[in-house]
Order: C-alpha cells, then sequence, then structure tokens
C-alpha cells in the first residue's frame, strides 16, 4: 500500500486525465460520472467500484463536485490469477467496502500496516463480486452453507441442519453445494474438519483426543479412519511429518500474501490508470 484517502474532483474542470507509471488503484465512487479508456466507456454510479492498471490512460467525467474513496498500491505476481471487469457494481457489497476502505484511509497516516490489511480485505471483496458471466462470489445458498459450516466444526452437523440454515430442502442443497464445488455436503464437512485438524497436529500441542474434540470427532476411532482417508496418514504420522501435503495447509485457491510493513508515501491527488480487464489481487507486499 502506497496511500489510501478521499478524492474530490469536478469541481473546477468536468474532465480529467490519468496516469500512475507504476501503481494499481482502486476506486469506490460516490457520485455519476463515466470513465473511459479507449474507445471503452464505463459508467459511474454511486457505489461502483473500479481496479485499474498502472500505467494506463483514464479519462473521468464529471457532473459536478465528485467523490470517491481511492487506494495506491503495488501488486505482485504470485498465487491463483483472478481476473475481473475494470468496473463493477458493488451493491450491497458497497457499504461493507466503503467501511474497510474508510478505515484504511483513517489508518494510513499512523499505521500504514493497518491500512495495507484493510484494502486487502477490499480487494478480495472486489475479486468475488458476483458477475453476469456467472463468475466471481459463490452461489449464495453454498456461501451460507460453507460459513455455517466453519463456525460450527466443533460440533455435531447433519446436511438437514445446514439445509435448514441455509433456509432450503436438503435436496436443494445438496444439489447446487455439488455443482459450485464438485464435493457433497459430507464430503465437504470432512475435508474442512480434517483440514483443521492437520494445521492443531502440526502446529500445537494439543493432544490428538483434545483435537478430535475440536474438530467435531469424539471418537477417536473415527478420527484415525477419517484421517487416513483425507490426510493419507494416521494422526500421529501427520503430526511426525509422514503425511501428504503435511506443510500445503491453505485452502485451493486461496494465495498467501506475503507479509511486510507499509511504507508510508507521499499523499497524492487520487485518480485511477486502468485497463479494460485487470487481474484482481494475487499474493503481494506493499
Amino acid at each position: 500500500m502506497v496511500d489510501a484517502g478521499i478524492g474530490v474532483h469536478g469541481v473546477s474542470t468536468d474532465h480529467d486525465v490519468f496516469r500512475l507509471p507504476d501503481l494499481w488503484q482502486l476506486h469506490l465512487y460516490n457520485y455519476e460520472g463515466a470513465l473511459s479508456l479507449g474507445q471503452s466507456v464505463h459508467r459511474i454510479r454511486p457505489g461502483h467500484v473500479s481496479l485499474v492498471p498502472p500505467n494506463t490512460e483514464v479519462h473521468f467525467h464529471y457532473r459536478g463536485r465528485s467523490e470517491h474513496f481511492y487506494a495506491h498500491l503495488r501488486l505482485y505476481d504470485g498465487g491463483t490469477p483472478r481476473v475481473v471487469p475494470v468496473m463493477q457494481d458493488a451493491a450491497v457489497e458497497s457499504t461493507r467496502l466503503a467501511e474497510l476502505l474508510r478505515h484504511a484511509v483513517t489508518a494510513m497516516p499512523t499505521s500504514p500496516s493497518r491500512a495495507t490489511a484493510e484494502v486487502w480485505a477490499a480487494l478480495w471483496r472486489v475479486a468475488e463480486l458476483p458477475r453476469g458471466d456467472g463468475a466471481g462470489r459463490h452461489h449464495p445458498f453454498v456461501a451460507t452453507a460453507q460459513a455455517y459450516v466453519e463456525e460450527r466444526l466443533a460440533s455435531p452437523l447433519s446436511v438437514p441442519d445446514v439445509a435448514r440454515a441455509v433456509g432450503i430442502s436438503h435436496t436443494h442443497l445438496t444439489r447446487v453445494f455439488r455443482a459450485e464445488t464438485g464435493l457433497t455436503v459430507v464430503a465437504y464437512i470432512r475435508h474442512r474438519r480434517l483440514q483443521r485438524a492437520r494445521h492443531l497436529l502440526l502446529s500445537s500441542t494439543l493432544s490428538i483426543t483434545a483435537i478430535a474434540a475440536a474438530v467435531g470427532i469424539v471418537d477417536l476411532q473415527a478420527f484415525n479412519k477419517a484421517s487416513r482417508r483425507e490426510l493419507g496418514a494416521s494422526p500421529r504420522e501427520v503430526r511426525a511429518g509422514r503425511a501428504r501435503g503435511n506443510r500445503n495447509e491453505d485452502r485451493p485457491g486461496t494465495p498467501r500474501p506475503r507479509t511486510a510493513s507499509a511504507p508510508r508515501a507521499t499523499r497524492d491527488r487520487s485518480g485511477p490508470s486502468s485497463g479494460e480487464t485487470a487481474p484482481t489481487p494475487t499474493p503481494w507486499s506493499p
């Protein structure tokens, strides 16, 4: 993260041209206008968000005083690539994005690393906004089911329980969940429980009995069987480092950000640059 702030435009002119040679720009808009790059024109409306790459000339057209949140940052290669449109309607997510960027703006002068964390969270939300082509965020039923499971891994879980929490039938949940993830709900629950168990086996001194209880499999024989099925080894073997993939604990598709302190920089006047489509945040350090 290099800078974050609130840009104010359209006061003395109704047209600006911006280009930042080295920095990506994330903008959340609170006005109506237009953004153009080359022959492409994107409407700006309150709640729209843009992510644009470095060294691209962008024209902004205003209809009077125009304010937006902005973050200027560097992104580095690595992790799982994502592609997003230059401009998206954040819709109901715009409130949460505004909260994250407001925190980034206020944290930037005294805690750049906190500002970086807030912007990172915002970037992930932008990357997962639902799109008309079906890309972006998971099916809402699936996302709700996964969140329910994550919060209750230590408790008894059944497919009917999850379906009731989501508000759909057992059959409907089974169908959409498998279509979205390639797994049954039962297989997903087992996978997440054993991923958490592997983390605890490798990273803590908890007993195997305590770890089994912590992931909702209180019967040690069942825990041992599930561990062999999911991790390819018994819990003792996992702890000893003999299971497959022991050091790759991240969920598939989740890139790891490199950790570093974000440097402070002189605050720029906001102004975006762009391209027709832009890869979303890959693992990056400020």
